[in-house]
């Protein structure tokens, strides 16, 4: 049951349209579980305005030395300007897109003077454009990793909160805006349990893929943050063998994760080419098992051109109805970013119209 707290938590695109709407006048702290993703709310701004200047600030490693320092030779009547950090984006002439990471874990005295220019703007006697973007991330207190702010520094800016994603949200933005593996995908979509709340798990045994604070020596774990780092080791396991794939898997997600998704990929071996979909579409091999079937639908969303978008529904008919409806509900999908060119074509929507039960056949 949703909370009055969570019922107004906001997705990552939620997020960017607050940003995007009132960050020019308004600093908001966006305040998130570790490795959600917080971070990607800089690039998804940038996409949005192409003429600012993407100014990126991690605050866990500065000093109060990093922020700005005396400039000596412009002492006038004994006193001295602070000339502020160009990281902090100050010394651009155009708007800038300042994303202060890790606020949260900044010392106090770093703290106090980023409270002061993400609330007026400025430091020293540099101001930012005024049609910038300033805004801050930092992760939830509760989850034990140093995130203490003070209730001065809550009053100076706004607040908002990104709801836990679920594997679903994750896969919708990997196939869209990530570049996610699609072997990768598949695997997320096999294991929903790599985005369960670590509070509601008792014992950390019961679910080994996730971050527990009670997990004794567990160094690794699923994130979203992990899991895009992973999808891109998969991506070069080509040049690895499988000793060295699995030991950069075990580095990113853990022991649990990277052994359960090396098993995974194996069915890769067992999967239908694309030219073979292409060439022979109603004799290309349909694989045996749902996880194969998943792994062929989400490489074809993210692969998916005009000029064998009818081959694709020769094959597609012969898949089972949920299936079908993965790759219904994928397409139905408003961030999908092919969605026109398949609602347009004449044998998607034939099929579409007589089989319109299956856009609510896989919402899970």
């Amino acid at each position: 049951m949703n909370t009055a707290q969570n019922m107004y938590d906001l997705d990552l695109y939620e997020a960017e349209e607050v940003l995007a709407n009132l960050g020019q006048e308004i600093t908001f702290l966006v305040t998130g579980d570790m490795g959600q993703g917080k971070s990607s709310l800089l690039d998804m701004l940038s996409e949005r305005f192409p003429n600012h200047i993407p100014v990126y600030f991690d605050a866990t490693n500065k000093d109060l030395g990093d922020m700005a320092l005396p400039d000596l030779n412009s002492a006038d009547n004994g006193f001295v300007r602070f000339v502020p950090n160009e990281e902090m984006g100050l010394h651009h002439n155009k708007p800038v897109l300042v994303m202060i990471d890790e606020y949260g874990k900044a010392n106090p005295s770093v703290k106090n003077a980023l409270n002061l220019f993400m609330y007026e703007r400025k430091m020293g006697g540099y101001k930012l454009h005024p049609d910038s973007i300033v805004f801050a991330t930092t992760n939830k207190s509760g989850e034990g990793v140093g995130d203490i702010l003070q209730p001065h520094q809550y009053n100076r800016i706004t607040e908002i909160t990104l709801r836990k994603l679920n594997h679903m949200d994750w896969i919708e933005w990997g196939l869209n805006k990530g570049n996610i593996d699609h072997l990768f995908l598949a695997w997320v979509k096999d294991n929903p349990q790599l985005f369960s709340p670590w509070e509601s798990v008792k014992d950390p045994e019961e679910n080994q893929y996730i971050y527990h604070p009670k997990a004794v020596g567990r160094k690794h774990f699923f994130t979203p943050r992990s899991g895009e780092k992973a999808s891109r080791i998969l991506q070069k396991r080509a040049h690895l063998s499988d000793v060295q794939l699995t030991a950069a898997l075990i580095g990113t997600i853990g022991q649990r994760g990277a052994k359960d998704l090396m098993s995974f990929i194996r069915l890769a071996d067992k999967l239908p080419t694309l030219q073979s979909i292409k060439d022979d579409p109603k004799n290309a091999l349909v694989p045996d098992t749902a996880s194969a079937k998943v792994m062929v639908v989400y490489r074809t969303l993210a692969s998916l051109e005009k000029d064998w978008l009818n081959n694709w529904m020769d094959y597609l008919v012969r898949l089972d109805s949920e299936t079908q409806g993965l790759f219904a509900n994928n397409v139905a999908s408003p961030k999908y970013s092919k969605q026109a060119m398949v609602m347009t074509n004449k044998k998607f929507t034939d099929w579409a119209m007589a089989n319109n039960y299956m856009f609510a056949a896989d919402k899970v």
